[in-house]
């Protein structure tokens, strides 16, 4: 007598094939929340500070950061608090004590966001500057970071995205269009002072895999 040799019947096999279905398709609607929830907190975070830096100016009649009354109202170190000039001085990635960097100081101080408020050395500095969903940092100053950006009372800049994320993030906010508009963004790739003093030149294209600094313009 031959041995009967067991296997799936086609019924079996079909209903496999319907999980693995299901399980990918889960799997991929999950990572596509995922990634929209990314681009939803970093267009949050340029929708916020607008807010934040509107609500300081209200509350004190000064730009945070640039407050020279600083001092007096919170009992802080002698270099922290602005020159009162009405810009935001300092680069919007800087981790030293420049107007920029003091701007989340005085926000926090006056309960207009979150975070640590020690700003009192490099190590704390660091530790207290706010980051996008990304791991990237978030900034804003008042020195243009992007060449022949649309001119503004302060600019916001956020990097280290992904172009699939800059891309979307860009639409969100403005135009889609990394090298028009309010929103501009440069390759993370030309990194350092050169993305933050203005010489940087904006991207034509969102290219998925590389890294973006998106600024946005107020």
């Amino acid at each position: 007598m031959k041995n009967k040799q067991g296997g799936f019947t086609l019924v079996e096999i079909a209903i496999v094939l319907v999980i693995i279905g299901l399980l990918l398709g889960g799997v991929l609607k999950g990572q596509e929340l995922i990634n929209s929830a990314k681009v939803k907190n970093m267009a949050s975070d340029f929708r916020n500070v607008q807010v934040m830096i509107y609500g300081y100016q209200d509350k004190y009649k000064r730009l945070p950061g640039d407050d020279n009354t600083a001092i007096a109202r919170w009992t802080l170190a002698a270099s922290h608090e602005g020159d009162g000039n009405g810009v935001v001085g300092g680069k919007w990635n800087d981790t030293t004590v420049t107007e920029s960097v003091l701007l989340w100081e005085h926000l926090r101080r006056g309960n207009l966001a979150s975070g640590s408020t020690d700003f009192s050395s490099a190590a704390a500095i660091k530790a207290s500057l706010p980051t996008n969903s990304e791991g990237g940092m978030f900034g804003l100053s008042g020195t243009m970071p992007i060449k022949n950006m649309n001119g503004g009372t302060f600019y916001a800049c956020s990097d280290g995205i992904d172009g699939k994320f800059a891309r979307q993030l860009d639409l969100t906010l403005d135009d889609g269009v990394a090298n028009t508009g309010s929103i501009q963004s440069v390759a993370f790739s030309a990194a350092g002072a050169t993305q933050a003093d203005g010489t940087a030149v904006a991207s034509a294209t969102y290219v998925d895999g590389t890294r973006y600094t998106a600024c946005m313009t107020y």
